[in-house]
């Protein structure tokens, strides 16, 4: 049995930076409650940053994927025979799809730290939804994985 499409996923982790601004906030939280002692301060130390780091991790955890003639993107599955048009958007497109162009019935996977993404009509009838936005670090390889 062959796929119809060429396979594609990925992941949109979040970037290092905001790693570093986890640990940033478990050393805020150790100095709120420097105060009380030293027990409390690592507690804050490692609470702290891992409550941040369970944040960024499940915001950095989205995937985008080409799988059994579906996409799956993030929560929601839209099979490839009810999407139509691909356009690839550089950073300034994508930009001003997520400003000033965007519609607000489309569906749209935003990530502030991927400059690059891909726009997909929606050609189905009953699906009051115009467009998909999908932030992607591989536009390109994403539109040739749905076969446009």
């Amino acid at each position: 049995m062959e796929l119809s499409t060429a396979p594609f996923e990925e992941r949109l982790t979040a970037p290092r930076s905001w790693w570093l601004v986890s640990l940033l906030l478990g050393v805020a939280c150790a100095l709120v409650l420097l105060p009380f002692g030293t027990l409390p301060l690592l507690g804050g130390l490692v609470g702290g940053t891992a409550a941040a780091a369970v944040v960024t991790s499940s915001y950095g955890s989205v995937r985008i994927r080409v799988e059994a003639d579906s996409l799956v993107a993030g929560d929601a599955k839209i099979p490839l025979s009810a999407l139509g048009d691909t356009e690839i958007l550089d950073a300034e497109g994508a930009r001003a799809w997520r400003t000033y162009k965007a519609d607000p019935r489309a569906f749209m996977l935003l990530r502030s730290y991927v400059p690059t993404a891909l726009r997909v009509d929606v050609t189905d009838p009953q699906d009051p939804t115009p467009y998909l936005y999908l932030s992607t670090r591989d536009p390109k390889g994403l539109a040739k994985a749905l076969g446009k």
